[in-house]
């Protein structure tokens, strides 16, 4: 019964918004195919697989910005089409071999860029393969042809652009909202666990992942904020200062944690008891409603933070109370960037746009992979001169770079077989045998949406969404509605078979090459972090800071997918994320502090910089770290000579890097004891 839950709850009782989602979609995809039809295209399929697309998140405006993408990609794809068949015209094989470096190009590109412009790069790559494999069957309309799928694309995406804006409208303002609602709310629940000093790491872990899922969610999709309106500009701002100052959050808390649990002995009561009532008042703001009964939770606290005396404190004590102040801080900037996202009129913040990691031998492999699956199926296509190997190379191409930057993608391919398997005896009901007996577009239309409208009404609910939208794919691409419909048993046949050859062949594809191992990929992560704490040093600090900080929000996300496959023991790749995560933030915070020094003392910082980052590629591999306390005592000389602090901030300065390298010296202990394994 709980394995048919999932389906029970889409079909027997739909929600609202399910069923507002597929009514819409198939209004769009209904309007996409009169249209297509009224003007006689020559593929109006096109036109309702594009609808379908643009629907999968029908908020306002990321309709907006994927139709976009869409378009911009089928434009380029559709020149690059033609450039290769001005090239080689007269020549198949070189034509074939130059498609393939293209595809492979763009899905390059598209395993390194983010959610619509990924899309873009997929259009791009599709439209291109289209127009070349079309066009060798009549060469003389190359044009023509990169026109008409340009025409076909364009239009689903203005008839679901239409759709979406006039029916029940879903702005992304909302969707925004509740993001940051359960970004603060997750925060601060991880914060009080901090602070009460718990040693649950599973759970500590599981809170902050639910908490970086929805922070990259609420920053990836933010940009289509700007295509609602002037409002959706001071909606990005805001949600970039908001992913800036949950990462300095959670880097100044995992920093806390550290000096609560290991340095207990060294912590009056009095700070200790401002950490319990700290992380009470963070309960409490995580269980109410709204940003202003948030902030009262708050607000009397950070006040008797900084009432609190700090002036004859050892360092690390007065590391935790400024500590505990900082935590207080960003938390009160995050609700005003809560705020600012829901009325941007009423706050004015300004953050620039965050870097993102990018694994650049992943999105070869991928490309690889597309190169591969498209030379397989195009050489199948060539030795058997059959027409429907159109409709495998469509396949092979969408689909080996659509699903590459999946988590799972060999599964998500199953997901799609099973919906395909489905959606065979569907067509052939609904589109060759109901179908052949309808007169006019009103039948047509009843009979041809009926199944679209099941498969859209499951694919709302994200479990079943990858069966239900291949099955509404799939039923799309076997009837191939048009003006001139073949309703024979052979040609159903055929494109069935096609489907399933281009299907097939992705999945093997994925199977095979299933993509960088675990091991390898948590060594690259390791890796790229401590590249990045190297290179933290040398550009601008707001340049820094903004590349660093949206990386390593990436980076402990997968380091935590990691983490969750091994055994109990050796899971300590996302406390490496967190320590770089801490280690990064606390080296800016130094550059913040010296930056305008003297010249002897910016070098002495840059060794120092140089020497932490070092150590915390050392400790990642188990090794004790090595010359951090002989940096740091450069680093005081140097400001003892040129001066540049005053006594009570060298001393906080030193307090710092003591912890840092306790914290190191911690790492490398746990790693040599239970260094991570392959999964069995």
């Amino acid at each position: 019964m709980s394995a048919l839950s999932p389906w029970i709850d889409a079909y027997l009782t739909p929600s609202r918004p399910a069923l507002t989602f597929a009514a819409k979609a198939t209004l769009a995809m209904v309007l996409a195919l009169y249209v297509a039809l009224l003007f006689d295209l020559d593929r109006p399929y096109w036109a309702l697989i594009s609808a379908a697309f643009l629907q999968i998140r029908p908020m306002s405006g990321m309709v907006i910005e994927k139709g976009l993408c869409q378009i911009g990609g089928t434009l380029i794809g559709a020149l690059a089409g033609i450039v290769i068949m001005a090239l080689f015209a007269q020549a198949r094989v070189p034509a074939l071999i130059t498609l393939t470096l293209w595809l492979m190009l763009c899905a390059y590109a598209s395993s390194l860029l983010r959610n619509n412009f990924s899309y873009g790069c997929i259009m791009a790559a599709v439209t291109a393969m289209l127009v070349v494999v079309i066009a060798h069957g009549q060469p003389g309309g190359v044009f023509d042809i990169a026109v008409a799928r340009l025409s076909e694309l364009g239009l689903g995406a203005i008839c679901a652009t239409l759709v979406n804006a006039l029916l029940w409208p879903t702005p992304v303002k909302t969707h925004l909202a509740r993001q940051a609602d359960s970004v603060i709310n997750q925060a601060f629940t991880h914060a009080a666990q901090r602070l009460d000093a718990s040693d649950d790491m599973d759970e500590l872990q599981q809170s902050l992942t639910q908490s970086l899922e929805p922070l990259m969610t609420l920053e990836t999709d933010s940009q289509s904020a700007r295509y609602e309106g002037p409002n959706g500009a001071g909606r990005v701002r805001a949600t970039h200062l908001l992913t800036r100052r949950a990462l300095r959050f959670f880097a100044t808390l995992g920093a806390l944690h550290q000096l609560l649990n290991n340095q207990a002995g060294r912590i009056d009561a009095p700070l200790r008891r401002l950490a319990g009532e700290s992380a009470q008042a963070f309960r409490d703001a995580a269980e109410v409603s709204g940003v202003p009964a948030a902030r009262e939770h708050l607000q009397a606290l950070r006040y008797r933070a900084h009432a609190c005396p700090d002036a004859d404190l050892e360092p690390l004590q007065r590391r935790l109370l400024l500590g505990l102040r900082e935590v207080l801080g960003s938390a009160m900037i995050m609700l005003d960037a809560r705020e600012a996202i829901a009325h941007p009129g009423r706050k004015r913040l300004r953050a620039g746009a965050l870097s993102w990691h990018r694994d650049h031998l992943a999105a070869l492999l991928n490309a690889g992979r597309a190169g591969l699956v498209f030379s397989c199926l195009a050489i199948f296509w060539l030795q058997t001169h059959w027409a429907n190997g159109q409709v495998a190379m469509l396949l092979g191409t969408l689909f080996s770079t659509f699903f590459a930057s999946r988590d799972n993608p060999a599964t998500v391919c199953l997901m799609f077989f099973k919906g395909m398997l489905v959606a065979l005896p569907s067509a052939f009901l609904f589109g060759h045998v109901l179908l052949s007996q309808a007169n006019g577009f009103p039948m047509l239309a009843m009979l041809l949406f009926t199944p679209l409208f099941l498969g859209l009404l499951g694919a709302a609910k994200p479990q079943l969404m990858g069966y239900c939208l291949a099955f509404t794919i799939f039923n799309i691409l076997l009837i191939m509605p048009s003006n001139g419909m073949d309703f024979s048993f052979d040609s159903f046949a055929n494109r069935a078979l096609g489907v399933i050859v281009g299907l097939s062949v992705v999945v093997m594809a994925f199977r095979m090459i299933p993509g960088l191992g675990a091991p390898l990929r948590r060594r690259r992560l390791v890796r790229a972090i401590s590249a990045d704490l190297h290179g933290i040093a040398t550009p601008p600090l707001h340049e820094a800071e903004a590349g660093f900080s949206g990386r390593m929000a990436d980076r402990l996300l997968l380091l935590s997918q990691h983490d969750t496959m091994l055994p109990e023991d050796q899971r300590h790749l996302f406390m490496i994320g967190l320590n770089g995560l801490d280690l990064g933030r606390s080296c800016l915070r130094l550059r913040h502090r010296l930056d305008d020094a003297a010249p002897p003392v910016r070098r002495a910082l840059h060794e120092l910089l140089a020497v932490l980052a070092t150590a915390f590629e050392a400790s990642a591999r188990g090794q004790s770290p090595r010359g951090i306390r002989e940096a740091s005592r450069a680093l005081d000389e140097a400001l003892a000579t040129h001066g540049g602090l005053s006594r009570d901030r060298h001393a906080l300065l030193e307090g710092l890097i003591e912890r840092l390298a306790l914290t190191l010296e911690r790492q490398a202990e746990a790693m040599a004891k239970h260094p991570p394994t392959a999964p069995s």
